[in-house]
């Protein structure tokens, strides 16, 4: 009797591990579907969501659309456009990219997308350039950046500000034409003209920056010019040279060609720079004051520090320097480099405005910026060489935060934005006779065109904050360069008006030309 409860209680329990058992698998199963099912509810979603996608080009497997990417970079995407429309798709190895060559689809962006659309893709150059995403081209939307802006332009862009600086511009264009009147007094000299509008340029924002000039004649330290000058040329070459390892994560793991090392090597050497400058003015305004000189920007920022020392950290402020220098030095130097390449070509353009100068300003004194606004042709001079060749021929990248839509067309958060501001200022469809150089063609409009037509220093929240001081140094430049000089061709042939590679679009061939001081100017250039 015991043994048969026994083998009952064995029997019993034998059932009810079976039980457990099956029921472990009925639950296991059960798992396993739901969770299919909300894998495949998920994907089905996201298909349905974001099924509605631009029209995109075959792309490669692991490189996506690269292989059509060549350079100059800003025709190959003009090239896709003209093929698939101003809205396309594409993929950059594991980035998506928006493509956008219409005024119409970058005010979608701009307007009602524009808070999506404020972020910037991490690129690796952010982030050993750019103090890890801090300095304020490359920080994503939020609270640092807002505050940088803000800083950006209620001080240092401000009006009152750029009227403080008002004398620096003065000198620097001086400079410059001090310089080309002693080559070029009593006869045509051929001179080059990119190193010396890249030292204008240069020497208005370091001296903006530092107080110091460090590019050119009658600098304090020349070798010191010369350690500076080779800093800052390395960065514009990091910063206009695009790195594969950005789109291909395995080339960042193996660090293709080595980039990764140069930068954190160009990061240490600027970074010293950038650092000398700032213990240089908080040791002169601890050990005498701020006195009577000229305050830089850098002397503002260490009036910030001191009251919210947590916040404006030296590395914020090298940020800020650095911002300055990537932003407001060649794009200038190289609009005004078109600018004088244009005018050479189209010698009745060159005259028109010379007339306007020499009626609006004379020949006793040189033209200042308050002639600017009584010089609308020359003004209409500068905004068709920034439609024909914009500094920034492709916007600065923007990044979606959020799923939106554009153009009826469902894009997904993490889209690298790219607008090809380069297209739009040639559309037939937007502008009559877009390839030729009309500066007419502004005229009456009293510097107002349609705000999504002509975006040379791109829209919305994150446009740049520095387009009133480009305005003033290329117009003050520019006005002086025609009232003091004639200005030749060095031969026959036209100036080559070939694009180069790089962030702002420089010409392939830098500008030479043929020049000689006016004689009814003579007056005022003896006085330099």
């Amino acid at each position: 009797m015991s043994i048969l409860r026994h083998y009952s209680f064995i029997d019993y329990w034998s059932g009810q591990f079976k039980l457990m058992e099956e029921l472990s698998w009925l639950v296991i199963v059960s798992a396993s579907c739901l969770l299919f099912f909300l894998i495949l509810k998920s994907f089905l979603w996201k298909q349905t969501r974001y099924k509605n996608r631009p029209p995109t080009p075959t792309s490669l497997p692991i490189i996506g659309h690269l292989h059509l990417v060549k350079e100059p970079i800003h025709r190959s995407l003009q090239l896709l456009s003209n093929k698939y429309g101003p809205i396309v798709n594409l993929s950059f190895g594991n980035r998506r990219v928006l493509l956008i060559s219409s005024p119409s689809a970058t005010e979608e962006c701009f307007s009602k997308n524009d808070i999506l659309f404020a972020n910037r893709p991490r690129l690796i150059s952010g982030k050993y350039l750019n103090y890890d995403y801090t300095a304020m081209g490359a920080a994503p939307y939020g609270p640092l950046w807002r505050n940088l802006r803000r800083l950006a332009a209620l001080d240092i862009f401000s009006t009152n500000r750029l009227n403080m600086f008002l004398g620096i511009r003065k000198d620097e264009v001086r400079f410059l034409l001090k310089n080309l009147y002693h080559s070029s007094c009593q006869s045509f000299t051929k001179v080059e003209m990119k190193s010396k509008l890249s030292e204008l340029s240069f020497n208005i924002i370091m001296r903006m920056v530092s107080g110091k000039r460090y590019f050119g004649e009658e600098v304090d330290d020349p070798e010191e010019s010369k350690r500076v000058l080779k800093i800052v040329r390395d960065i514009f070459d990091a910063s206009g040279a695009s790195n594969p390892g950005d789109f291909l994560p395995f080339l960042r793991w193996v660090d293709y060609k080595s980039y990764k090392k140069r930068i954190i090597r160009l990061h240490k050497n600027s970074d010293r720079f950038m650092q000398s400058l700032i213990d240089e003015h908080r040791n002169t305004r601890n050990s005498s004051g701020e006195g009577a000189r000229l305050k830089t920007i850098i002397d503002s920022m260490l009036s910030l520090q001191d009251s919210e020392p947590e916040y404006y950290t030296d590395e914020i402020i090298k940020g800020m320097i650095m911002t300055l220098l990537v932003a407001g030095t060649d794009t200038t130097s190289v609009t005004a480099e078109w600018a004088m390449s244009l005018l050479l070509n189209h010698h009745v353009v060159l005259k028109k405005a010379r007339v306007e100068l020499d009626h609006h300003v004379g020949h006793d004194r040189l033209a200042e910026e308050t002639d600017l606004v009584k010089l609308p042709y020359l003004q209409c001079i500068i905004n068709e060489t920034l439609r024909l060749f914009p500094a920034a021929p492709l916007l600065v990248p923007h990044e979606s935060s959020d799923y939106c839509t554009i153009g009826r067309y469902d894009i997904p958060p993490s889209t690298m934005l790219i607008v090809n501001a380069w297209t739009i200022h040639r559309d037939p469809k937007v502008w009559e006779d877009p390839e030729s150089f009309r500066p007419e063609r502004f005229e009456g409009l009293e510097g107002e065109v349609e705000a999504y037509n002509f975006i040379p220093f791109g829209q919305g929240r994150r446009s740049c904050p520095g387009a009133g001081l480009a305005n003033r140094v290329m117009g003050l430049a520019l006005a002086t360069l025609i009232q003091c000089f004639e200005w030749e061709r060095i031969s026959e042939e036209e100036v080559d008006l070939t694009e180069g590679t790089g962030l702002t679009m420089p010409k392939v061939k830098p500008l030479e030309a043929m020049c000689k001081a006016r004689e009814c100017m003579l007056n005022v250039l003896t006085k330099l």
